[in-house]
Protein backbone atom coordinates (compact mmCIF):
# COMPACT_ATOMS: atom_id res chain seq x y z
CA UNK A 1 0.00 0.00 0.00
CA UNK A 2 1.05 3.38 -0.67
CA UNK A 3 2.05 4.95 2.73
CA UNK A 4 0.62 8.18 2.45
CA UNK A 5 -2.69 7.55 -0.33
CA UNK A 6 -3.35 4.19 0.09
CA UNK A 7 -3.38 1.87 -3.16
CA UNK A 8 -5.97 -0.62 -2.86
CA UNK A 9 -4.70 -3.79 -3.03
CA UNK A 10 -8.42 -5.86 -2.24
CA UNK A 11 -11.52 -5.47 -1.78
CA UNK A 12 -11.69 -6.54 1.62
CA UNK A 13 -8.89 -4.35 3.06
CA UNK A 14 -7.80 -1.11 0.94
CA UNK A 15 -7.57 2.55 2.03
CA UNK A 16 -7.52 5.67 0.08
CA UNK A 17 -6.98 9.04 1.31
CA UNK A 18 -10.85 9.61 1.81
CA UNK A 19 -11.95 6.18 0.80
CA UNK A 20 -11.55 2.92 2.40
CA UNK A 21 -12.70 -0.42 3.22
CA UNK A 22 -12.12 -3.18 5.95
CA UNK A 23 -14.07 -6.07 7.21
CA UNK A 24 -16.50 -6.02 3.54
CA UNK A 25 -17.27 -2.29 4.98
CA UNK A 26 -16.72 0.76 2.66
CA UNK A 27 -16.38 3.62 4.72
CA UNK A 28 -15.87 7.55 3.01
CA UNK A 29 -14.07 10.65 4.75
CA UNK A 30 -17.21 13.27 5.45
CA UNK A 31 -15.81 15.77 3.39
CA UNK A 32 -18.37 18.68 4.79
CA UNK A 33 -16.73 18.61 8.34
CA UNK A 34 -13.39 19.38 6.83
CA UNK A 35 -10.82 20.69 7.90
CA UNK A 36 -11.69 20.69 11.59
CA UNK A 37 -13.03 17.47 12.14
CA UNK A 38 -12.41 13.86 10.56
CA UNK A 39 -15.24 11.47 10.19
CA UNK A 40 -15.64 8.20 8.60
CA UNK A 41 -18.83 7.30 7.08
CA UNK A 42 -20.39 4.19 6.51
CA UNK A 43 -21.19 4.12 2.40
CA UNK A 44 -22.11 0.00 2.09
CA UNK A 45 -25.61 0.73 0.87
CA UNK A 46 -26.55 2.09 -2.45
CA UNK A 47 -29.15 4.10 -0.66
CA UNK A 48 -26.58 5.58 1.64
CA UNK A 49 -24.21 6.10 -0.85
CA UNK A 50 -26.28 8.18 -3.30
CA UNK A 51 -26.71 10.84 -0.26
CA UNK A 52 -23.25 10.95 0.57
CA UNK A 53 -22.98 11.94 -3.18
CA UNK A 54 -25.38 13.76 -3.47
CA UNK A 55 -24.77 16.00 -0.31
CA UNK A 56 -21.55 16.26 -1.24
CA UNK A 57 -19.86 13.99 1.76
CA UNK A 58 -17.79 13.02 -1.00
CA UNK A 59 -17.31 14.84 -4.07
CA UNK A 60 -14.23 14.79 -6.67
CA UNK A 61 -15.26 13.10 -10.12
CA UNK A 62 -12.70 10.48 -10.00
CA UNK A 63 -13.82 9.73 -6.20
CA UNK A 64 -17.34 9.66 -6.99
CA UNK A 65 -16.95 7.36 -9.70
CA UNK A 66 -15.09 5.21 -7.82
CA UNK A 67 -16.55 5.50 -4.52
CA UNK A 68 -19.86 4.18 -6.36
CA UNK A 69 -18.11 1.20 -7.76
CA UNK A 70 -16.83 0.11 -4.13
CA UNK A 71 -20.46 0.39 -2.29
CA UNK A 72 -21.82 -1.77 -5.87
CA UNK A 73 -18.70 -4.71 -4.90
CA UNK A 74 -20.25 -4.34 -1.13
CA UNK A 75 -23.42 -4.52 -1.91
CA UNK A 76 -23.15 -7.59 -3.69
CA UNK A 77 -21.54 -9.06 -1.50
CA UNK A 78 -24.84 -9.25 0.52
CA UNK A 79 -26.41 -11.19 -2.41
CA UNK A 80 -27.51 -8.63 -4.58
CA UNK A 81 -28.39 -10.29 -8.49
CA UNK A 82 -27.72 -8.78 -11.61
CA UNK A 83 -30.94 -7.15 -11.57
CA UNK A 84 -30.83 -5.42 -8.68
CA UNK A 85 -26.86 -4.49 -8.65
CA UNK A 86 -27.94 -2.68 -12.04
CA UNK A 87 -30.57 -0.72 -10.40
CA UNK A 88 -28.54 -0.28 -7.66
CA UNK A 89 -26.08 1.42 -10.34
CA UNK A 90 -28.74 3.28 -11.72
CA UNK A 91 -29.36 5.10 -8.83
CA UNK A 92 -25.69 6.19 -8.31
CA UNK A 93 -25.41 7.23 -11.41
CA UNK A 94 -28.37 9.74 -10.87
CA UNK A 95 -26.60 11.35 -7.55
CA UNK A 96 -24.63 13.93 -9.93
CA UNK A 97 -25.59 14.31 -13.31
CA UNK A 98 -22.33 16.34 -14.70
CA UNK A 99 -19.16 13.95 -13.56
CA UNK A 100 -19.12 11.75 -16.43
CA UNK A 101 -16.72 9.39 -14.19
CA UNK A 102 -19.78 8.59 -12.03
CA UNK A 103 -21.19 7.14 -15.00
CA UNK A 104 -18.42 5.72 -16.35
CA UNK A 105 -17.67 3.38 -12.94
CA UNK A 106 -21.21 2.23 -13.03
CA UNK A 107 -21.63 1.38 -16.25
CA UNK A 108 -18.30 -1.13 -16.00
CA UNK A 109 -20.18 -2.58 -13.14
CA UNK A 110 -23.53 -2.88 -15.18
CA UNK A 111 -21.20 -4.80 -18.04
CA UNK A 112 -19.87 -6.95 -15.15
CA UNK A 113 -23.78 -7.80 -14.27
CA UNK A 114 -24.98 -8.33 -17.21
CA UNK A 115 -22.42 -10.49 -18.44
CA UNK A 116 -23.30 -12.79 -16.04
CA UNK A 117 -20.38 -11.43 -13.14
CA UNK A 118 -22.78 -9.95 -11.00
CA UNK A 119 -20.73 -11.92 -7.59
CA UNK A 120 -18.94 -10.38 -5.06
CA UNK A 121 -15.52 -11.20 -6.47
CA UNK A 122 -16.30 -10.34 -9.56
CA UNK A 123 -17.96 -6.64 -8.64
CA UNK A 124 -14.77 -6.00 -6.32
CA UNK A 125 -12.21 -7.09 -9.13
CA UNK A 126 -13.89 -4.50 -11.44
CA UNK A 127 -13.57 -1.49 -8.25
CA UNK A 128 -10.24 -2.45 -7.65
CA UNK A 129 -9.21 -2.29 -11.05
CA UNK A 130 -11.13 1.07 -11.32
CA UNK A 131 -9.08 2.26 -8.56
CA UNK A 132 -5.38 1.37 -9.48
CA UNK A 133 -6.40 2.69 -12.57
CA UNK A 134 -7.48 6.15 -11.42
CA UNK A 135 -4.20 6.02 -9.27
CA UNK A 136 -2.16 5.60 -12.44
CA UNK A 137 -3.91 8.03 -14.08
CA UNK A 138 -2.98 10.70 -11.14
CA UNK A 139 0.68 10.02 -11.23
CA UNK A 140 0.71 10.36 -15.12
CA UNK A 141 -1.45 13.37 -15.18
CA UNK A 142 1.38 15.18 -12.29
CA UNK A 143 4.19 13.76 -14.48
CA UNK A 144 2.89 15.74 -17.47
CA UNK A 145 1.86 18.68 -16.19
CA UNK A 146 5.12 19.30 -13.87
CA UNK A 147 7.18 19.26 -16.70
CA UNK A 148 5.03 22.66 -17.50
CA UNK A 149 5.38 24.48 -14.61
CA UNK A 150 8.56 26.62 -14.08
CA UNK A 151 10.54 27.46 -10.86
CA UNK A 152 9.11 29.80 -8.90
CA UNK A 153 5.80 30.52 -10.67
CA UNK A 154 2.25 31.71 -8.63
CA UNK A 155 0.23 28.78 -9.71
CA UNK A 156 -4.22 29.94 -9.34
CA UNK A 157 -6.36 26.95 -8.61
CA UNK A 158 -10.15 26.33 -7.71
CA UNK A 159 -12.59 23.54 -6.03
CA UNK A 160 -10.48 20.86 -4.65
CA UNK A 161 -8.36 18.27 -6.95
CA UNK A 162 -6.16 16.90 -4.72
CA UNK A 163 -6.57 13.13 -2.80
CA UNK A 164 -10.09 13.85 -1.56
CA UNK A 165 -11.33 14.35 -5.12
CA UNK A 166 -9.07 11.16 -6.49
CA UNK A 167 -8.16 7.92 -5.24
CA UNK A 168 -4.78 9.31 -5.78
CA UNK A 169 -2.21 12.38 -5.82
CA UNK A 170 -4.99 14.48 -7.51
CA UNK A 171 -5.83 16.17 -10.84
CA UNK A 172 -4.42 19.42 -10.83
CA UNK A 173 -3.30 19.33 -7.21
CA UNK A 174 -1.69 16.20 -8.45
CA UNK A 175 0.26 18.64 -10.76
CA UNK A 176 1.18 21.19 -7.75
CA UNK A 177 2.22 18.42 -5.53
CA UNK A 178 4.64 17.27 -8.16
CA UNK A 179 6.32 20.30 -9.02
CA UNK A 180 6.51 21.25 -5.65
CA UNK A 181 8.30 17.71 -4.81
CA UNK A 182 10.65 18.54 -7.42
CA UNK A 183 11.71 21.97 -5.84
CA UNK A 184 9.89 24.21 -8.07
CA UNK A 185 9.70 26.75 -5.30
CA UNK A 186 5.87 27.48 -6.92
CA UNK A 187 3.37 29.56 -4.70
CA UNK A 188 -0.61 28.11 -5.06
CA UNK A 189 -3.08 30.97 -4.46
CA UNK A 190 -6.22 29.03 -3.96
CA UNK A 191 -9.51 30.56 -4.77
CA UNK A 192 -12.12 29.55 -1.93
CA UNK A 193 -14.64 28.28 -4.48
CA UNK A 194 -18.14 29.55 -3.92
CA UNK A 195 -20.71 28.74 -2.43
CA UNK A 196 -19.39 25.68 -0.97
CA UNK A 197 -15.64 26.71 -0.18
CA UNK A 198 -14.16 23.52 -1.42
CA UNK A 199 -10.68 25.92 -2.05
CA UNK A 200 -10.81 27.00 0.95
CA UNK A 201 -11.78 24.22 3.36
CA UNK A 202 -10.44 21.26 1.36
CA UNK A 203 -7.53 22.37 -0.52
CA UNK A 204 -5.89 24.16 1.82
CA UNK A 205 -6.40 21.53 4.55
CA UNK A 206 -4.07 19.29 1.77
CA UNK A 207 -1.88 21.82 1.54
CA UNK A 208 -1.50 22.65 4.88
CA UNK A 209 -0.86 18.92 5.38
CA UNK A 210 1.76 19.21 2.76
CA UNK A 211 3.96 22.19 4.27
CA UNK A 212 3.73 23.67 0.34
CA UNK A 213 2.95 27.43 0.39
CA UNK A 214 -0.24 29.50 -0.34
CA UNK A 215 -2.76 32.08 -0.08
CA UNK A 216 -6.08 31.70 0.36
CA UNK A 217 -8.30 34.22 -1.83
CA UNK A 218 -12.02 34.95 -2.67
CA UNK A 219 -13.14 34.29 -6.44
CA UNK A 220 -13.17 37.54 -7.15
CA UNK A 221 -9.66 38.95 -6.02
CA UNK A 222 -7.85 36.10 -8.90
CA UNK A 223 -8.23 39.33 -11.89
CA UNK A 224 -6.06 41.81 -9.19
CA UNK A 225 -3.97 39.11 -8.34
CA UNK A 226 -3.55 38.53 -12.29
CA UNK A 227 -3.13 42.17 -12.71
CA UNK A 228 -0.46 42.18 -10.36
CA UNK A 229 1.46 39.89 -12.11
CA UNK A 230 1.52 37.40 -8.86
CA UNK A 231 -0.36 34.49 -11.13
CA UNK A 232 2.01 32.49 -13.82
CA UNK A 233 -0.14 29.74 -14.10
CA UNK A 234 -4.01 28.54 -13.73
CA UNK A 235 -4.24 24.94 -13.34
CA UNK A 236 -8.21 23.40 -12.67
CA UNK A 237 -9.73 20.35 -12.67
CA UNK A 238 -12.56 18.53 -15.28
CA UNK A 239 -15.78 17.00 -14.33
CA UNK A 240 -16.51 16.54 -17.41
CA UNK A 241 -14.79 17.08 -21.26
CA UNK A 242 -16.58 16.97 -24.81
CA UNK A 243 -15.43 15.60 -27.60
CA UNK A 244 -13.91 18.89 -29.07
CA UNK A 245 -12.57 19.91 -25.97
CA UNK A 246 -14.49 22.30 -24.02
CA UNK A 247 -14.73 21.15 -20.50
CA UNK A 248 -17.50 21.31 -17.23
CA UNK A 249 -16.27 22.04 -13.57
CA UNK A 250 -17.02 23.70 -11.02
CA UNK A 251 -18.56 27.18 -11.38
CA UNK A 252 -15.77 30.15 -11.84
CA UNK A 253 -13.57 28.44 -13.42
CA UNK A 254 -15.01 29.87 -16.90
CA UNK A 255 -14.93 33.19 -15.11
CA UNK A 256 -11.12 32.38 -14.17
CA UNK A 257 -10.38 31.39 -18.45
CA UNK A 258 -11.87 34.54 -19.23
CA UNK A 259 -9.46 36.54 -16.74
CA UNK A 260 -6.15 34.05 -17.74
CA UNK A 261 -7.28 34.70 -21.57
CA UNK A 262 -7.21 38.53 -20.91
CA UNK A 263 -3.54 38.68 -18.68
CA UNK A 264 -1.87 36.31 -21.04
CA UNK A 265 -1.57 33.45 -18.26
CA UNK A 266 -1.50 29.93 -19.63
CA UNK A 267 -4.71 28.36 -18.20
CA UNK A 268 -5.21 24.44 -17.81
CA UNK A 269 -7.48 21.23 -17.44
CA UNK A 270 -6.25 18.50 -15.45
CA UNK A 271 -7.66 15.05 -15.88
CA UNK A 272 -7.68 11.49 -16.34
CA UNK A 273 -9.22 9.96 -19.72
CA UNK A 274 -12.09 8.73 -17.85
CA UNK A 275 -13.50 12.20 -17.85
CA UNK A 276 -13.87 12.24 -21.28
CA UNK A 277 -17.39 12.03 -23.04
CA UNK A 278 -17.11 10.13 -26.10
CA UNK A 279 -20.33 10.93 -27.16
CA UNK A 280 -20.75 14.60 -25.76
CA UNK A 281 -19.85 17.01 -29.17
CA UNK A 282 -19.27 20.27 -27.47
CA UNK A 283 -19.79 22.13 -24.15
CA UNK A 284 -23.61 23.12 -25.02
CA UNK A 285 -24.64 19.06 -24.94
CA UNK A 286 -23.41 18.80 -21.33
CA UNK A 287 -25.63 18.41 -18.55
CA UNK A 288 -25.25 21.03 -15.31
CA UNK A 289 -26.22 19.76 -12.29
CA UNK A 290 -28.86 22.70 -10.77
CA UNK A 291 -28.34 22.72 -6.38
CA UNK A 292 -30.52 23.69 -3.60
CA UNK A 293 -30.82 27.83 -3.50
CA UNK A 294 -30.03 26.91 0.38
CA UNK A 295 -26.33 26.95 -1.16
CA UNK A 296 -25.98 30.17 -1.61
CA UNK A 297 -28.16 32.01 0.40
CA UNK A 298 -25.85 30.81 3.18
CA UNK A 299 -23.15 28.41 4.81
CA UNK A 300 -23.75 25.46 7.08
CA UNK A 301 -26.36 26.69 10.00
CA UNK A 302 -25.51 30.24 8.98
CA UNK A 303 -27.26 32.78 6.69
CA UNK A 304 -26.89 36.05 5.54
CA UNK A 305 -29.61 36.60 2.94
CA UNK A 306 -33.21 36.39 3.07
CA UNK A 307 -35.09 32.86 3.36
CA UNK A 308 -36.95 33.03 0.90
CA UNK A 309 -34.52 35.24 -1.44
CA UNK A 310 -34.42 33.83 -5.34
CA UNK A 311 -30.57 31.92 -6.11
CA UNK A 312 -29.36 30.62 -9.07
CA UNK A 313 -26.67 27.99 -8.42
CA UNK A 314 -25.41 25.76 -11.09
CA UNK A 315 -22.63 23.57 -9.47
CA UNK A 316 -20.43 23.72 -12.75
CA UNK A 317 -19.95 25.85 -15.67
CA UNK A 318 -18.34 25.28 -19.05
CA UNK A 319 -15.11 26.66 -20.42
CA UNK A 320 -15.11 26.77 -24.33
CA UNK A 321 -11.78 24.82 -25.57
CA UNK A 322 -10.66 28.31 -27.26
CA UNK A 323 -9.66 29.49 -23.17
CA UNK A 324 -7.74 26.44 -22.92
CA UNK A 325 -3.86 26.52 -23.33
CA UNK A 326 -4.15 22.94 -22.85
CA UNK A 327 -5.42 19.74 -21.22
CA UNK A 328 -3.22 17.96 -19.28
CA UNK A 329 -4.12 14.08 -19.13
CA UNK A 330 -2.99 10.82 -18.34
CA UNK A 331 -2.11 10.40 -22.31
CA UNK A 332 -0.13 13.57 -23.00
CA UNK A 333 -0.75 17.45 -22.84
CA UNK A 334 -3.77 18.43 -26.14
CA UNK A 335 -3.61 21.90 -27.19
CA UNK A 336 -6.22 23.04 -29.61
CA UNK A 337 -4.33 21.79 -32.07
CA UNK A 338 -3.86 18.77 -31.26
CA UNK A 339 -6.87 17.82 -30.15
CA UNK A 340 -7.86 18.53 -34.15
CA UNK A 341 -5.53 16.16 -35.15
CA UNK A 342 -7.52 13.06 -33.26
CA UNK A 343 -9.33 11.38 -35.83
CA UNK A 344 -12.67 12.06 -34.05
CA UNK A 345 -10.98 14.46 -30.83
CA UNK A 346 -11.10 13.57 -27.62
CA UNK A 347 -13.33 10.76 -28.25
CA UNK A 348 -10.20 8.45 -30.25
CA UNK A 349 -8.48 8.70 -26.63
CA UNK A 350 -11.57 7.55 -24.47
CA UNK A 351 -11.78 4.22 -26.86
CA UNK A 352 -8.13 3.48 -26.65
CA UNK A 353 -8.81 3.92 -22.75
CA UNK A 354 -11.94 1.09 -22.99
CA UNK A 355 -10.22 -0.88 -25.30
CA UNK A 356 -7.50 -1.37 -22.56
CA UNK A 357 -10.30 -2.45 -20.22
Amino acid sequence: INAEYGTPLRMEDFECFSLRCRNGVVELLDQRALPDTETWLDASTPTRTYELIHSLAVRGAPMIGVAAAACLAAYAAHAADADELCKAADLLESARPTAVNLRYCCERVRRAARAGQSDAASVSRVALSLMRREVEMCDAMATHGEQLVQPGEGVLTVCNTGALATPGCGTALGVIRKAHAAGKKIHVYVCETRPLLQGGRLTTYELSREGIPYTLITDSMAATLMRQGKVQRVLAGADRIAVNGDFANKIGTYSLAVLAKHHGIPFHGVAPVSTIDGGCPNGDAIPIEQRAAAEVRGVRDYRWAPSDAPAFNPAFDVTPMELVTSHILDTGVYDAAAVATLADGFASLIGAEEKRE
